[in-house]
C-alpha cells in the first residue's frame, strides 16, 4: 500500500473545508427542511465550526497513517497565540463597561453631526472605529464595530444585499484600518519584526492610504443605504446594550486597563491569559455592572482559527512557490485573491520567510494582504468575530459567503487603487 502524503491529505481537506464555508447556509436552510436531524445540520452550518471540525479530522487522519504521537506533536507545534488573544480581547472589547464608554462617545459625536443619528452611527462604526483598531488592534475594533452597527444597520427590514454590503465594508476597513500601526493588524505583525517595519514606517507608507480608503468605503456605504438607515426608530437607533445604565467610572478604568495589559501583551500568552482570568474575576464580583459575556461566540471563533491554524500549517508546500515566482505587481494582485482561501497573516509570514525579497516585492505582498481582507471569512483573523456577532441580522442566522464576496467587491477595489495609486 502506498503511504500517504499528509501534505496533500492536508489540502484536500483545506479546500473541503473552503467548500464547506460556502455551503454554511445550506446547511442552515437544511435545518429547517429536517427538523429531525436540525441539530447535526445547524451545527454543520456554524461558519465558526467548519475549520475547527476539519482540522479534527486531518488530526485523526494523521493519527490513523502516521501514528497518535506524531498527530499530537504537529498539532502541539502550532502556535495559538493569535486564536488565544483573539478570543480574549473579543469578550473583554464586548463588556458593557467598554461598550458603555465606547457609545457614549459615538452618541456624542452623532449628536454633533448635522445628519440622522442613524447615519451618523453607521458612518461612525464603519469609518472611525475601524482606524481606532490601529490602537486597540484589529480584534478589538472588530467586536466594538459590529455591537454598535448591529441594532443600527444590520436589522431586518434593512434588505441583505444592503446588509452585505456594510459587512464587506466593515471587514475591509478593519483589514486595512489596522496598518498605521505595526502591532494592530496580523498580517503587518508576522512581518515587523523580520522587516524592521516600525510604526512610522506603517504611518508613511500604508497608514495614510488606508485611511483615505476607509473613509471613502464608509462613506460610500453609508450614502448607498441613507433612505433605508434614515427612517429607523428611536429604538432601533439604540446604543449598545447597558449603555444607558448607571455605571462606576472606577468599574470602567479597571476594564480599560486590563485591556490595555492585555493588549501590551499581545504576543504573550501566558501573561494576557492571566490578565484575562483576573478579568473574568473582576467582571464577577461586579457583575451589576455586566450583561452576560460573550464567552460562548468567542470560543467559537477561537475554534475557528485554531482549526485555521492546524489546516494552514501544512499548506506551505503549495503556496510558498506560487508567492515566490511573482513580479511586484502579479505579486499584489496574487495576494489579494490568495488571502480570499486563506489567512492573510498565514500568507505574510510565508513571504517573510523568503530570502531576497525585495523592498517594493514586501510593500506589494503587505498591501495585497490587507486589501483582500474582507473578501471572505477566513480572510482575515477577525472576520469571525464579525460573523459571529452580526449573522442574527441575516436571513436564515447565516452569512452567505458568495453575498459577503459581492458585498466586500467594491470595498476592497476602493482599498487596491488607495494601494497602488498613492
Amino acid at each position: 500500500m502506498p503511504e500517504i502524503d499528509i501534505r496533500h491529505v492536508a489540502a484536500m481537506l483545506f479546500a473541503v473545508a473552503l467548500v464547506h464555508t460556502f455551503a454554511a447556509r445550506f446547511f442552515e436552510r437544511l435545518s429547517h427542511r429536517f427538523p429531525r436531524h436540525a441539530g447535526l445540520f445547524h451545527l454543520l452550518g456554524e461558519v465558526e465550526v467548519v475549520f475547527g471540525f476539519w482540522a479534527i479530522v486531518l488530526v485523526l487522519v494523521m493519527a490513523v497513517a502516521q501514528g497518535g504521537a506524531q498527530a499530537l506533536d504537529y498539532a502541539e507545534s502550532r502556535d495559538y497565540t493569535e486564536p488565544l488573544f483573539v478570543v480574549v480581547v473579543m469578550v473583554m472589547a464586548a463588556s458593557r463597561p467598554i461598550l458603555a464608554t465606547v457609545s457614549r462617545l459615538i452618541d456624542a459625536i452623532a449628536r454633533v453631526v448635522p445628519v440622522h443619528a442613524a447615519l451618523a452611527k453607521t458612518w461612525l462604526g464603519l469609518g472611525a472605529v475601524p482606524l481606532l483598531g490601529s490602537l486597540i488592534t484589529e480584534p478589538a475594533a472588530m467586536t466594538i464595530a459590529a455591537l454598535m452597527l448591529a441594532p443600527v444597520a444590520f436589522r431586518r427590514d434593512v434588505p441583505e444585499s444592503g446588509k452585505y454590503l456594510l459587512l464587506g465594508t466593515l471587514f475591509v476597513n478593519v483589514s486595512i484600518g489596522g496598518t498605521l500601526t505595526s502591532y494592530a493588524a496580523p498580517p503587518v505583525l508576522m512581518v515587523a519584526s523580520t522587516w524592521n517595519w516600525d510604526s512610522a514606517f506603517m504611518l508613511n507608507e500604508f497608514g495614510w492610504k488606508a485611511a483615505l480608503a476607509v473613509v471613502v468605503n464608509a462613506t460610500l456605504a453609508t450614502v448607498a443605504l441613507r433612505a433605508r438607515l434614515s427612517i429607523a426608530s428611536p429604538a432601533q437607533e439604540g446604543a449598545a446594550p447597558g449603555a444607558a445604565d448607571s455605571m462606576s467610572w472606577t468599574v470602567v478604568g479597571v476594564h480599560i486597563v486590563l485591556l490595555a495589559g492585555v493588549i501590551a501583551l499581545a504576543h504573550h500568552p501566558v501573561a494576557f491569559l492571566g490578565i484575562f482570568l483576573m478579568f473574568l474575576g473582576f467582571a464577577q464580583a461586579y457583575e451589576r455592572y455586566q450583561s452576560p459575556l460573550i464567552l460562548k461566540e468567542a470560543l467559537l471563533v477561537g475554534f475557528f482559527l485554531a482549526g485555521l491554524v492546524i489546516l494552514g500549517g501544512m499548506q506551505r508546500w503549495w503556496l510558498e512557490p506560487i508567492v515566490s515566482s511573482l513580479s511586484p505587481q502579479a505579486l499584489f494582485f496574487g495576494a489579494v485573491s490568495l488571502t480570499a482561501i486563506t489567512d492573510n497573516a498565514a500568507l505574510t509570514y510565508l513571504g517573510s520567510q523568503l530570502p531576497h525579497i525585495t523592498d517594493e516585492a514586501k510593500y506589494m505582498l503587505v498591501a495585497g494582504a490587507v486589501a483582500g481582507g474582507g473578501l471572505t471569512v477566513i480572510a482575515n483573523a477577525p472576520n469571525p468575530a464579525g460573523v459571529a456577532l452580526l449573522r442574527t441580522g441575516f436571513a436564515d442566522g447565516a452569512i452567505s459567503a458568495l453575498g459577503l464576496l459581492a458585498g466586500a467587491a467594491v470595498p476592497t477595489a476602493v482599498a487596491v487603487g488607495a494601494f497602488l495609486l498613492f
